[in-house]
């Protein structure tokens, strides 16, 4: 009598029995995905080659991981990524090796490399290069720590509606008194910017002096833009409008204006911006009350890194301080021909091997491949309540195949009794 098919069997299902286990304690692991028993049965060939027609018990043929997607849940974490889809985030660990992972939990660590909770390294292609960073190879991410430099501006734009029924006023004999409102109609003020990134407010001031004309005028820090010689404000310009109040008839054109040095003798003393386009050709002149509805410039001021944001074809995103922002990298995944031939690291981890294949590299989106999903992770694929059922069913089969041990003892032991 042969005990083999039952001992087969109990460590068969004990082997399920390890698998489903290292599923269920890994249900609430982030980017895990489940595995699960396969078996084969076993036969004995005779030395003509044809089988026994009763097996020799079963076999774990392999235990193979499912890669099926996993539940995406919000985050309030900016570095928090989900892969919606096939593919998965390469890292790096210390010694350069390459592994994958579905795990989208990262942070940046005190070199600004973006990582995750074992310190291996988030890879991507850079768009802005630091010492060291080959362009256009896929390397360990790190923000960037300097920050923006300040633009000085070039371009002001005021989109701004005269009111048509304002009173009209008499240069002559009243004169613009930037400190006394009644001398003009209305005012307006933006910010612009110096070549150190200083700011420079600029107000305007407009006064009707004709049925269809304005004269304007411009103090940089509250300093007329182009005064007397007695330190008087001057008209910018004339603004003359057509009968229905439209675009002006003039200035037709950009203007060129230069804003002085403000601040002499104090703490703070701006330099001059030479060359400022001025477009003012977008104001109107309708009987409606006055409106600033759109005053822009394109300058802005040093700016330190206040934020990273991954959009969801991999782009990283730098916000600054200043308000800009900028693509400082861009992530790619990796996908295999055969995902189960993939190594398990362990960590989340896994390795390419001969039977996975080589990585084929995309971006987010492109191909087969998945999109990114930021404030996001991927839970466990792991599905608990099957789990719970799987463990019932290999318990029972456990205990099946133990009783049939214990049948075959029974049977051996009424042999050995006969006399």
């Amino acid at each position: 009598m042969s005990f083999q098919q039952g001992v087969s069997g109990l460590n068969a299902a004990g082997r399920n029995l390890d698998v489903i286990g290292n599923n269920v304690a890994n249900a609430s692991t982030v980017g895990a995905k489940s595995s699960r028993a396969e078996f084969a049965d076993i036969f004995a060939r005779t030395s003509s080659g044809s089988s026994g027609s009763v097996g020799l018990g079963v076999s774990v043929g392999s235990v193979a991981q499912q890669f099926s997607q996993g539940t995406i849940s919000s985050s309030t974490n900016a570095l928090d990524v989900a892969i919606n889809g096939a593919g998965f985030f390469q890292i790096q660990d210390a010694n350069g090796s390459m592994m994958y992972t579905r795990n989208g939990q990262f942070r940046v660590d005190r070199d600004g490399f973006v990582s995750n909770s074992k310190g291996e390294k988030l890879v991507g292609i850079p768009v802005t290069y630091q010492a060291g960073q080959i362009p256009g190879k896929a390397q360990p991410l790190q923000l960037p720590t300097a920050g923006t430099a300040p633009k000085v501006t070039s371009k002001i734009t005021l989109e701004i509606n005269l009111d048509a029924r304002n009173k009209i006023f008499d240069p002559a004999t009243t004169p613009v008194n930037f400190s006394d409102a009644s001398t003009y109609n209305n005012s307006t003020s933006l910010n612009v910017y110096d070549s150190k990134g200083q700011s420079v407010a600029m107000t305007y001031f407009f006064q009707k002096t004709g049925p269809d004309a304005w004269s304007v005028y411009g103090a940089a820090n509250g300093e007329p833009l182009n005064p007397d010689g007695a330190g008087k404000p001057q008209t910018i310009t004339l603004v003359t409008f057509a009968g229905n109040g439209r675009a002006p008839l003039t200035p037709a054109d950009v203007l060129s204006i230069d804003i002085p040095s403000t601040g002499a003798g104090s703490a703070v003393v701006t330099q001059p911006i030479v060359g400022v386009a001025l477009d003012m050709t977008r104001l109107t002149q309708f009987g409606a009350p006055f409106g600033p509805t759109a005053l822009s410039q394109d300058g802005f001021t040093a700016g330190r890194l206040d934020s990273i944001a991954i959009s969801d074809d991999g782009t990283v995103m730098a916000s600054y301080s200043s308000g800009q922002s900028s693509a400082i990298a861009r992530l790619e995944l990796a996908n295999f021909r055969n995902n189960q031939g993939l190594k398990p690291l362990g960590g989340n981890g896994w390795a390419a091997t001969f039977e996975s294949g080589e990585p084929v590299l995309g971006t987010p989106g492109g191909g087969n491949l998945g999109l990114l999903q930021s404030n996001a992770l991927e839970d466990s694929n792991v599905d608990l309540t099957n789990e719970l059922v799987n463990m019932m069913v290999a318990q029972r089969i456990y205990q099946a195949n133990a009783q049939t041990i214990k049948t075959q003892d029974s049977v051996l032991q009424t042999l050995v009794n006969l006399r």
